[in-house]
């Protein structure tokens, strides 16, 4: 015991503020990591790989296996090679965060207030008429990443955003209904969008595993963007809103018009910090 001590007396003897700056960036670096990725299918590789990887030093160093021991030496090299394919999605989207993190001036300059107010209110009121008719509905609001590949899958409209057109387009059995609406701005670009369904670890817990096509949408292109996506349930006639892989469920009308505002109000923007943006997620309420 006293030798312990000893040897912890020793260790905090040498550590200075440059020790501890280290080993907090180091820190940093690790929780940014596993928390890009949460909730996805990489979580449960990397829990494999981490088990293998212990199981592997335990038994070379407890058994004497020259030829194994030979295999995993000259292996590693390859295995470090292929970390990067293997989490190629969740790096890909990391960095896509990063890259996001200083464009909080560009956001609040392209957001024009009376415009997007016009928008939201609009996409407020056709949701709401939707969801009292249980109509199901997908509708994607730009924000800073541009949204041209799922544009390029739908139809070009470039019509101003009004609850009309909203209903004709998804009203059921028509040419338009299927798919998803991406609106920037006041203008609805595209319709009949195909968007990315999620590949998130989130749908095997429930209930989200029970989620539609829609709802997977949704999340889907939540992630692979820093869009808002609304769904409206064509089963219980639901409103759901979706950002950062996360989603918000049984939203009534005023609530969602207050998270839409939020969202892209010009102040609250500018208030981001570049965390909030490099961790989205971090700092929602709880019963989000």
């Amino acid at each position: 015991m006293t030798e312990f001590l000893n040897n912890l007396l020793f260790i905090f003897q040498r550590i200075s503020w440059l020790s501890v700056l280290d080993i907090l960036l180091v820190t940093l670096i690790f929780f940014g990591l596993l928390y890009s990725l949460r909730d996805t299918q990489a979580m449960a590789l990397l829990r494999g790989v981490i088990l293998l990887v212990v199981f592997v030093i335990l038994l070379t160093s407890l058994v004497d296996l020259p030829a194994f021991s030979w295999l995993i030496q000259n292996a590693l090299p390859a295995l470090l090679l292929a970390i990067p394919v293997i989490f190629a999605p969740e790096i890909r989207r990391t960095l896509e965060r990063l890259g996001r993190a200083g464009n909080v001036w560009p956001l609040t300059l392209k957001t024009e207030a009376a415009p997007m107010e016009q928008t939201i209110r609009a996409v407020v009121s056709a949701a709401a008429r939707l969801s009292a008719r249980q109509h199901g509905a997908l509708i994607v609001i730009q924000r800073l990443d541009n949204l041209e590949e799922f544009v390029q899958t739908g139809v070009k409209l470039n019509a101003r955003v009004t609850p009309e057109l909203l209903l004709q387009i998804f009203y059921p059995n028509t040419p338009l209904h299927d798919g998803g609406v991406v609106i920037s701005g006041s203008q609805v670009i595209a319709a009949a969008c195909v968007l990315p369904l999620s590949a998130s670890g989130i749908l095997n817990r429930t209930p989200e595993r029970q989620m539609g096509l829609r709802h997977r949408a949704a999340l889907g292109t939540s992630e692979a963007s820093d869009a808002i996506v609304l769904v409206v349930s064509e089963e219980n006639g639901s409103i759901s809103i979706s950002h950062a892989g996360r989603m918000l469920k049984k939203l009534e009308p005023d609530r969602l018009e207050n998270i839409l505002f939020a969202f892209f109000n010009t102040q609250n923007q500018m208030k981001q910090t570049w965390l909030e943006k490099l961790l989205p997620g971090l700092f929602r309420r709880k019963d989000d």
